[in-house]
């Protein structure tokens, strides 16, 4: 589903990659809108094993900064910049009623861990009295997926690093 996308995987494609079959499969899933919603939460596992460590010390400027650089760094490996498995499952389906629920919970999952950072700093004094994290958090992840669209189309690297940037200065301006 992450390669050809999910209206493109029939159920037989999955069987066939899996190796089993169909009773094996409604052991596990009610049907494919069942498999779908599975494959969006192992999507967002993926995303945060691979960020869990820097957004848990998203709480200050410093790892804001860390959690930042350490996104660019692992779309500068080899290969990259790299699709969102998340962002890519969710350009798919966000006009499927079906699934926007699912794919809205995975990003709020993904903004949370930034959101309490950014609740911490509040909480300490290091922004704005009327700052929102959640909202903060929110608008930090939705750069951050454009500047991955970006320089996932550009081959460009530079594109999701100053998107990031230009995001984490946002979040200063709600400093005081």
């Amino acid at each position: 589903m992450y390669q050809r996308g999910v209206n493109a995987t029939s159920l037989d494609d999955v069987l066939a990659a899996a190796g089993s079959g169909k009773s094996q499969m409604y052991h596990y899933f009610d049907g494919k809108a069942d498999l779908v919603a599975a494959v969006i939460d192992r999507q967002l596992e993926f995303v945060l094993a691979t960020q869990q460590a820097a957004l848990d010390g998203a709480d200050s400027w410093e790892g804001i900064d860390a959690w930042a650089a350490h996104v660019v760094a692992m779309h500068s490996l080899p290969g990259g910049p790299f699709a969102c498995p998340l962002g890519t499952i969710a350009t798919e389906l966000m006009n499927d009623d079906a699934y926007r629920p699912s794919l809205d919970a995975a990003f709020r999952q993904w903004e949370a861990p930034l959101a309490r950072g950014l609740q911490g700093m509040k909480d300490r004094g290091e922004l704005a009295e009327d700052a929102d994290p959640p909202r903060l958090a929110a608008m930090v992840i939705a750069a951050l997926q454009g500047g991955i669209l970006l320089a996932r189309l550009r081959g460009d690297v530079g594109v999701l690093r100053d998107v990031l940037e230009g995001a984490v200065s946002r979040l200063r301006d709600a400093s005081i």
